[in-house]
């Protein structure tokens, strides 16, 4: 099974077509991700470091997009973080956060349902 986030809280990526029931420690993990983005504020904060310039912001260049306090965001970015939905660098006094690619593909490819296989009729 590929595992996506931090090894706190890592969310199984289960393929739909694999066809196997996800495991209970699979789904505790799954269902914290979840939480994460469960929160408008936080699919907002995905969305603006998506579409910013070279895909990566500073809480400074959040906050007034949200209408959030600096700690608000902060905190937001955080319980992502720890998701492992974003990733923080460090620079000089500012962080920087951006997507994890891989992991917001997996959490996708988790969502999506399977195609349906075309069946031949029998007469």
């Amino acid at each position: 099974m590929h595992v996506v986030g931090t090894t706190k809280t890592a969310a199984p990526a289960v393929s739909p077509l694999a066809g196997e029931p996800i495991k209970r420690a699979d789904a505790e993990r799954l269902a914290g991700v979840l939480k994460a983005v469960a929160d408008p504020a936080r699919l907002r904060l995905l969305s603006l470091i998506q579409a910013a310039p070279e895909g990566e912001a500073s809480v400074s260049d959040l906050t007034a997009p949200l209408g959030l306090s600096q700690p608000t965001v902060s905190h937001h970015l955080r319980i992502l973080t720890e998701a492992g939905l974003l990733e923080r660098e460090k620079r000089g006094v500012w962080a920087y956060y951006r997507l994890v690619p891989s992991a917001i593909a997996a959490l996708a490819e988790l969502l999506t349902p399977p195609r349906k296989r075309a069946t031949k009729k029998t007469r």
